[in-house]
């Protein structure tokens, strides 16, 4: 026989269900509000969940914390108001509808038409309610259901211009600007939320480009980037002060059969993983040595402006340059997440 027989007759589901009971027969959370008639106030609206999906057990943890604080609050004496809410706008709504209707890119959807395409949101994003209902019931869960806000309901979205509105009068609004993602198949800026919804791991693609020094075309400077998207704009290159760099010849096949030299400054100890073929190490050097030396603008279309940008196109010094010749980065060895293109002349 167990020492602890309680514990073996202990039944959790029948005790919760049995506390769900007494509080539904008596009105539990009405009674909560009633009996604080009178009190000081303290308004919860909830954070809306999108009832288009189903719920999930992070949904009971998020809610359980919630629920504490307006207990809490009951506890001490206030009027705790609590209103549910269903938020009905944003991109998984319409990804899903789009999904259903076979739709592609915005311009199917203006096709489609903006009217049928907005009903179709409308029927799809309470799709799951009534298990958002029960859930919220049998987890314990106080808040008013009876009465909820929608955010694509005309009052609310009034609601929410006049307190702009209000807040514009008062002129506390500023303008600025701040980088966003942005989806270009949906023609919207994305939320941190909507940019992991389907989220991956992929293979980074990085490159090795090069920039010919101004005063000696025959070397160039080798640089790893993994945005090679952001080298017509590229101005500068790092280099560690005290990062041992080597100068490197190599021979290159020319179009009339013949070889010529050519050089390439590139990190020591990554000389043997970047330059393929047949080398000779001909120089070493350290990171200051590289400060101040000029190269030729990695895009053509930006050197005519070499005479008016006199500050650009020019190695400098930087404490975060750690491992590769020149760099702007953090990484210490070459990420084996990615593919490394050997530059061409």
């Amino acid at each position: 026989m167990s020492r602890y027989p309680e514990v073996e007759r202990f039944d959790p589901v029948a005790v919760e269900e049995a506390v769900l009971a007494r509080w539904e027969a008596e009105d539990t959370f009405a009674q909560s509000l009633a009996i604080r008639e009178g009190a000081p106030h303290f308004v919860f609206y909830e954070g809306p969940p999108t009832a288009n999906g189903m719920p999930g057990i992070h949904h009971v943890m998020a809610r359980t914390i919630k629920d504490l604080f307006c207990r809490y609050k009951t506890m001490r004496g206030f009027r705790v108001d609590r209103k549910a809410g269903w938020d009905t706008h944003g991109l998984p709504v319409e990804i899903e509808v789009e999904k259903e209707l076979g739709l592609e890119g915005r311009h199917q959807v203006e096709e489609y038409g903006i009217a049928k395409y907005n009903a179709a949101c409308r029927e799809s994003v309470l799709r799951y309610k009534d298990l958002w209902d029960r859930l919220t019931v049998r987890m314990g869960y106080w808040v008013d259901l009876d009465d909820p806000y929608v955010t694509f309901e005309n009052d609310y979205i009034e609601s929410v211009w006049h307190l702009l509105k209000r807040i514009w009068d008062k002129g506390l609004l500023s303008q600025g600007h701040k980088i966003q993602w942005y989806s270009p198949a949906n023609g919207t800026v994305l939320s941190s939320h909507e940019v992991s919804l389907g989220y991956k791991e992929v293979q980074d693609v990085s490159i090795v480009t090069r920039a010919r020094l101004v005063a000696d075309p025959q070397t160039s400077l080798l640089a790893w980037t993994t945005t090679p998207w952001t080298v017509p704009s590229n101005a500068a290159m790092a280099v560690g002060l005290t990062i041992p760099y080597v100068k490197a010849r190599q021979m290159v096949a020319q179009a009339d059969g013949s070889e010529a030299a050519e050089y390439l400054i590139v990190a020591k100890n990554q000389v043997g993983a970047i330059l393929k073929g047949d080398y000779e190490v001909v120089e070493e050097m350290t990171g200051a040595e590289l400060v101040g030396l000029r190269y030729e603008p990695m895009w053509p279309t930006f050197a005519e402006r070499g005479g008016a940008d006199a500050d650009a196109w020019q190695v400098v010094a930087a404490d975060y340059a750690s491992w590769f010749a020149i760099l702007t980065g953090w990484n210490e060895t070459m990420p084996s997440s990615s593919t490394v293109r050997t530059p061409t002349a």
